[in-house]
């Protein structure tokens, strides 16, 4: 019977042991695997995570300095201490001829970095002032991150068909995905200066509700360039291709929208009945918050507003 099923399925005859034994090679390696080793270094099995933690970590230790030596904050903010140390152990990576880190890449950065950084944004933020001054935000967010983006594309554009330059071959396509790119900016000094100052709270939530809603405005905007790009040159882009553009940059940003209010509202459910198991909630927050970023992301949705 067996044979039998062998011979139907192709598969070879004759002793188990003799067919699916290991060959020399196997049998070298296995013998290998075998040997007891008192001391071994397996760096690639612990290399991402265990580089993402240095990066936290040094991070970390800047934000400690910085706070521990009062004249620092008077040179310069703490965002630009991160960057100057930033760009310190990138030149060392470049003097030294390394390669870059396989932990510096897109994926590593939007599914595990960014999240917790929008999340600890919105969880402290201020929802009252910050609802009764969502329509004005959600305009200057939007708004201004279109004016911005459209704005110094079309200037580098422009500037670039100087022929003094030498860059006609840059094209307006590039030129937007470029302004998409740094048309987002970050008001963290300024706020940092406005919480010194204790300025009016409105205007401090204005600034600050613009800068978490204009990076998932930026994002869907590089996004929708990105797709442009792959799919058509410049000249072969058709109007029923912007107008999918302009309808996905809105149902991009309200789909964020409605999966951070569905998955927001069964976080407040679940924490209902962790009453008495109040260890756990910041667990389930964490959790609900970044199942709405990786769901959104899923479906190509804006997980920075989710």
């Amino acid at each position: 019977m067996g044979s039998f099923a062998a011979a139907s399925l192709g598969l070879p005859h004759g002793n188990s042991t003799a067919s699916y034994g290991p060959g020399p090679v196997d049998a070298t390696e296995s013998g290998r695997d075998e040997k007891l080793h008192i001391f071994t270094v397996d760096y690639e099995y612990v290399q991402i995570p265990y580089q993402v933690t240095l990066w936290i970590l040094l991070a970390s230790l800047a934000k400690i300095g910085f706070h521990l030596y009062h004249r620092v904050p008077h040179l310069m903010p703490e965002s630009c201490i991160l960057i100057v140390i930033g760009v310190l152990v990138g030149g060392i990576i470049f003097v030294t001829h390394h390669k870059s880190p396989p932990v510096m890449n897109s994926n590593i950065y939007f599914l595990y970095l960014l999240p917790p950084i929008i999340l600890e944004g919105g969880y402290f933020m201020s929802t009252r002032p910050f609802f009764e001054n969502f329509g004005s935000i959600l305009w200057w967010s939007a708004l201004g991150s279109l004016i911005n983006a459209f704005g110094i594309g079309v200037s580098i554009y422009g500037i670039c068909q100087i022929a003094a330059f030498g860059l006609q071959d840059v094209n307006l396509l590039d030129s937007l995905l470029f302004g998409s790119m740094i048309s987002a900016v970050d008001p963290a000094s300024v706020l940092a200066v406005f919480e010194e100052m204790s300025v009016n709270e409105q205007l401090y939530m204005m600034i600050f509700g613009e800068s978490l809603l204009n990076d998932g405005i930026t994002v869907v905007l590089y996004n929708i360039f990105i797709s442009f790009t792959q799919m058509h040159q410049y000249e072969d882009i058709e109007p029923v291709d912007i107008l999918a553009g302009f309808a996905r940059f809105f149902v991009v940003g309200l789909g964020g929208l409605l999966f951070g209010i569905v998955f927001g509202l069964a976080a407040a459910f679940t924490t209902r009945f962790t009453r008495n198991i109040s260890a756990i909630e910041p667990l389930l927050v964490f959790m609900f918050s970044y199942l709405s970023y990786l769901a959104a992301e899923t479906v190509y949705i804006s997980g920075i507003l989710a």
